[in-house]
């Protein structure tokens, strides 16, 4: 087992590890505090948007420069190693647990009710398309078949950040 293997297994490992702990402590809140777990719930939330939007916004960056490796070479290996370790262990599990509890403060805060909100959730699952775009780019660069030059992964860059913009809008200043 090549020790990128190893070290990658590990990580998954602690990724699983530190997610099982996660849902554990949240589960404790929940059921320790129903009444007051609304804003640790909110809490959680924001803390995974924060994790699942930096790896939105970094995942394009490693893009732009593995789409200028040569496929095969060091460089282009230690990218794919990179963006898979990036979109299992902090992208995916980000964006699960931003749903979970995102829809649960909706339902428990909202009632779903609210022109705001339901903008929101079309952005959100916006969001959510652009990630599983990423997510086939992962396994594109995996199988050296990327056939996107730089320039396009350099625009993609901008479109979570401009999601993640409106978004927050939305949330904050709720104008419909």
């Amino acid at each position: 087992m090549a020790a990128s293997d190893t070290g990658g297994k590990k990580a998954a490992g602690r990724a699983f590890a530190a997610l099982a702990i996660f849902i554990a402590l949240t589960a404790l809140l929940f059921f320790y505090n129903p009444s007051g777990f609304y804003l640790w719930a909110k809490a959680i939330h924001v803390i995974a948007v924060i994790a699942w939007m930096a790896g939105m916004l970094y995942l394009p960056r490693l893009f732009v420069y593995h789409a200028d490796a040569t496929p095969g070479s060091e460089t282009s290996e230690t990218f794919k190693i990179m963006e898979g370790r990036l979109l299992r262990l902090i992208i995916n599990p980000a964006m699960m647990v931003t749903w979970v509890l995102g829809l649960w403060l909706a339902w428990n805060g909202f009632g779903f009710s609210g022109g705001w909100l339901h903008a929101k959730i079309a952005l959100v699952v916006a969001m959510s398309g652009v990630h599983g775009y990423f997510s086939a780019a992962v396994r594109r660069f995996a199988a050296d078949q990327n056939t996107k030059p730089a320039r396009h992964w350099r625009i993609m860059n901008e479109v979570p950040t401009l999601l993640m913009i409106v978004i927050v809008i939305l949330v904050i200043v709720k104008p419909f």
